[in-house]
């Protein structure tokens, strides 16, 4: 079984996803659900940061945000997008870097197991696409969960995918821990599943206002 895999069933829990950015990082914490629900999402929402602040007061605000998200939730999992760097838009890739940096850190003082996954292969666990568009998305990420509305902005559907994930590697370890005394072999590839059935339940869809640190303020849809 693959170290990933054999990690991940030691980290059976709720799942925070990560969707890094300098202006709007968008957060969603979701939980395994019982019966025919794939998922529950417990909380989804945005970190806003000043456009015209510094640098390094941005990823202050950041970091001191989403301690206080995982420290009223405490997950036991944190899912980031990998980073993509296009060949137009190296720059920002390296920003990006920034804000992905400060969450990984976080994550790691705070215990929590880290999940890195790649933006295509979110998108294709979503649509069956690895080249779907934000629109798309947000409508897989309300079907899969069976959300009553449109997840936005699309930071937040992102994500809830990233989340979903994550989720999924755990489900995947589970699965095949009992089998590791039988084959040394695994696959590490995100496991493909049914959309959920049931009624997933969204308690906030929320957003940090920038200055004013580690408080997410909450708007019920």
């Amino acid at each position: 079984m693959p170290q990933a895999l054999s990690e991940l069933a030691l980290h059976a829990g709720l799942v925070l996803g990560v969707d890094p950015g300098l202006l709007c990082t968008g957060y969603a914490l979701l939980s395994a659900a019982a019966g025919p629900r794939e998922a529950r999402l417990i909380e989804a929402g945005v970190v806003r940061l000043a456009r015209g602040a510094p640098l390094p007061a941005r990823l202050v605000e950041l970091e001191e945000s989403l301690t206080a998200l995982i420290e009223h939730h405490r997950p036991d999992t944190l899912a980031c997008e990998e980073l993509y760097v296009h060949y137009k838009h190296p720059r920002t890739a390296i920003l990006m870097a920034h804000a992905r940096g400060v969450i990984l850190a976080l994550a790691a003082r705070l215990g929590l197991h880290v999940v890195s996954v790649a933006a295509t292969n979110v998108k294709k666990l979503l649509t069956g696409s690895g080249r779907a568009k934000k629109r798309q998305m947000q409508l897989a990420v309300m079907t899969t969960l069976r959300l009553p509305v449109l997840p936005e902005p699309h930071d937040v559907a992102d994500a809830i995918a990233i989340a979903l994930c994550g989720l999924r590697l755990q489900q995947a370890a589970r699965a095949a821990k009992p089998r590791a005394n039988q084959s040394p072999s695994g696959s590490e590839g995100l496991p493909r599943g049914p959309a959920a059935g049931g009624r997933g339940s969204s308690r906030a869809v929320g957003s940090s206002a920038a200055g004013r640190p580690a408080r997410l303020r909450r708007a019920h849809a």
